[in-house]
């Protein structure tokens, strides 16, 4: 049975259970916490569950690297993967809790995840919660995690949901009331489109709501995008939420309705079929006042039981069998761990790197986040039975053939660590550390407490935004501290956004960041570090010379933002990464294509394979590796193309020393077409230059490569 019918049937099933409930009953299920109703077997169901980059909040469960360092991987099969198993774990605890009838939150199987929103200022404190800044790769990620976390069977393993639609990337502060105000051109080419995939390609079962207007709209009460764009022009058939007591800011904030019950209806009749909050308690009141209708609350009611017939919560299923012994299984470890490795970009290496082990006698560990666990993780997380830091890492590495040295150096953000002690209480302590080693591995960066999501940080000053780009104080003097004893140092970089590293840049011998690289990074970290790994991750974001080159936090035009419209040289540009190794790209050409893209379904030609692009690829190095492969096009023609080569294919590939590798990478019609002003999509001059290599074609990209892409001409007939 395909897609199409199995829907078909389990909407059959929900009207004729919706049927047989009050108007009453009905608005009560399109509450998150929607209670049970005894007399029709119901039981209670909590909708909101959270699966950002492993099942959160839940107690415990796998925690994978943090959104943004699964974008560095450029891996769209481990993201897959990476679904899949989320949804595994997430059965396994569903099915244990639902035989001690505990349907508390954090336990359903309707996880709100993946977050697809454009990382486009590097200031949002949520970015890395998403897989970065360009429309493509956050499409392409997006719709592989929702593949793995739905699967493809008549029983989805569970249901995802894209978030925040739409528009929506900060300030923090300003969410509840803030009005992103966007272009057609901008809307189109570059904050819709990967909703669009996760739509039409991923077939997402939920999409969420941002809390923020758009053009005067407030996204979960927006007719525009939640019935004209999302039902009428992409087909979507699954259910809307909203984002958690966004409803209330029409009234409260966006004072767009004066009343809870005004409210309720703006919502409904948008086409919001469920509410995280309590302004649907008042559905019943508005439809007695003839704001809404019964067939609209209806409608709400049988699309949410639609989606728990297809996850097979009355009929039952093959994964009600699935064993608890599932949560964090080796595999799942194992898979972590991989993600990890494939997550962590080299961004400066003088030679230092790969560390020989023979050589040292002895290493320090300096720094906040060498020992810290809630550097691991990110925000919404789960709970890990083991985690595996930098220091931990590295002496499970060594073992005791290398004395390891350790001193925390500082704070990660206060001027002490002890109460009593004077400011830079462990400066000293670090310098000593420093001088006594052969080589020092530096951990410095921040962890969720600084940046993530308003009302969830200790950041309270900018509500989980940065408000620049540097290291906090305590963490700028003990680089300087460090620097002045002028050991070999690396320093490794743990956060999930854009930091100015241009003191280390200039000081230090390597640079490596790990994102947030969950449970076991520290494990993946030292397996870089000592060689046992190539790194191979490719950064997913811009990092900025400054802040001063940007528009403004508030303004949401694209125009000098991410690599794409980048006006100045980049610090470390979108898609760059260093390997121990030598990749080179021998030959390219291209072969015609008439066929679906990999893993597409819509019927949509913006999925076809326009053309194929064809790339001899041979490891000159002296260590195996693997390297992401990207392809970027421009019109050479068009006043409406980019400022610059935009991505259109990537594929990670496995090489070894020595060897020789023929790829094909299929690149879309839709890469060949630009969007005009008023929102437009569509093939413009037909010429176009294609680029072919381990980064862009930027000036600074060929700086710190060492090496340009391929450029070869096409032509669209």
């Amino acid at each position: 049975m395909d897609r199409k019918d199995v829907r078909k049937r389990a909407r059959k099933q929900a009207e004729e259970l919706v049927d047989q409930m009050t108007l009453m009953e009905k608005a009560s299920q399109l509450r998150y916490d929607a209670p049970a109703i005894p007399r029709l077997h119901i039981p209670a169901y909590n909708w909101w569950n959270e699966s950002l980059h492993g099942v959160a909040r839940g107690g415990t469960a796998t925690v994978f690297p943090q959104a943004i360092g699964l974008a560095a991987s450029f891996d769209r099969e481990m993201l897959e993967e990476i679904g899949e198993a989320i949804a595994l774990e997430g059965r396994a605890k569903y099915n244990a809790a639902v035989k001690l009838d505990d349907r508390d939150i954090y336990k359903g199987l309707t996880f709100w995840a993946p977050n697809v929103n454009i990382f486009r200022d590097p200031r949002w404190g949520r970015g890395h919660e998403t897989y970065g800044e360009d429309p493509y790769l956050s499409s392409r990620l997006g719709v592989s995690y929702i593949r793995g976390l739905q699967g493809d069977g008549e029983t989805m393993k569970a249901a995802a949901c894209a978030k925040h639609f739409a528009v929506h990337s900060g300030p923090e502060a300003l969410r509840h009331e803030f009005d992103a105000e966007v272009s057609e051109k901008d809307l189109r080419e570059t904050y819709l489109p990967a909703f669009q995939a996760c739509v039409q390609e991923g077939h997402v079962e939920a999409v969420m709501g941002a809390y923020n207007c758009v053009n005067g709209e407030p996204c979960c009460g927006s007719k525009t995008l939640l019935k004209k764009i999302l039902r009428e022009e992409w087909g979507f058939d699954g259910h809307v939420v909203s984002d958690c007591w966004a409803i209330k800011d029409f009234h409260e904030n966006h004072l767009v309705t004066g009343t809870p019950v005004q409210s309720a209806a703006l919502a409904m009749e948008a086409g919001c079929d469920l509410n995280c909050g309590v302004t649907y308690l008042h559905l019943v009141h508005a439809c007695q006042e003839g704001l809404v209708t019964e067939a609209q609350i209806t409608e709400a009611a049988v699309r949410l039981f639609t989606t728990r017939f297809l996850l097979g919560m009355f009929d039952g299923s093959e994964y009600d069998s699935v064993p608890y012994t599932v949560v964090e299984c080796k595999e799942h470890r194992d898979l972590s761990e991989r993600a990890a490795r494939e997550s962590i970009v080299l961004l400066k290496n003088n030679g230092i790197l790969p560390l020989d082990r023979e050589k040292l006698k002895t290493i320090g560990i300096i720094g906040p986040n060498a020992d810290s666990r809630k550097a691991l993780i990110g925000n919404y997380h789960g709970t890990s039975s083991e985690y595996i830091t930098v220091l931990e890492g590295v002496r499970r590495s060594v073992g005791d053939e290398v004395r390891i040295l350790y001193s925390d150096g500082c704070h990660l953000y206060e001027n002490k660590t002890e109460n009593l002690a004077r400011e830079q209480d462990r400066l000293s302590e670090a310098r000593i550390v420093a001088r006594e080693s052969d080589v020092v591995i530096l951990c410095l960066g921040l962890d969720e407490t600084l940046e993530g999501e308003e009302g969830d940080t200790g950041n309270s000053y900018a509500s989980g935004d940065k408000v620049d780009l540097r290291l906090p104080k305590s963490q700028r003097m003990l680089m300087e501290a460090v620097a002045m004893e002028k050991k070999p140092t690396v320093l490794c970089l743990m956060a999930g956004s854009d930091i100015d590293l241009s003191f280390a840049e200039e000081h230090f011998d390597a640079i490596v960041d790990l994102w947030y690289p969950g449970a076991y990074g520290g494990a993946a970290a030292a397996d870089i570090l000592f060689g046992k790994y190539s790194p191979s991750g490719k950064l997913p974001i811009t990092f900025y010379e400054s802040l001063e080159e940007l528009p403004a936090f508030e303004d949401y035009s694209m125009k000098g933002r991410t690599y794409r419209y980048l006006e100045q040289n980049a610090q470390y540009p979108f898609g760059y990464g260093l390997t121990y190794t030598k990749m080179k790209i021998r030959n390219v050409w291209l072969e015609t294509a008439d066929r679906e893209m990999e893993n597409g379904e819509s019927e949509s030609e913006d999925l076809k394979a326009e053309v194929l692009v064809c790339a001899e690829v041979e490891n000159c190095g002296n260590m195996d590796s693997q390297e992401v492969l990207q392809i970027y096009v421009r019109d050479t023609k068009s006043e409406y193309e980019t400022p610059h080569p935009h991505l259109a294919g990537f594929e990670r590939i496995f090489v070894e020393k020595g060897a020789k590798r023929d790829m094909r990478i299929p690149v879309s019609k839709s890469a060949f077409t630009v969007v005009n002003e008023s929102g437009r999509r569509f093939t413009d001059s037909g010429k176009y230059e294609i680029f072919v290599g381990f980064s862009q074609a930027d000036p600074r990209s060929v700086e710190l490569m060492g090496e340009s892409p391929v450029r070869v001409e096409y032509e669209v007939r």
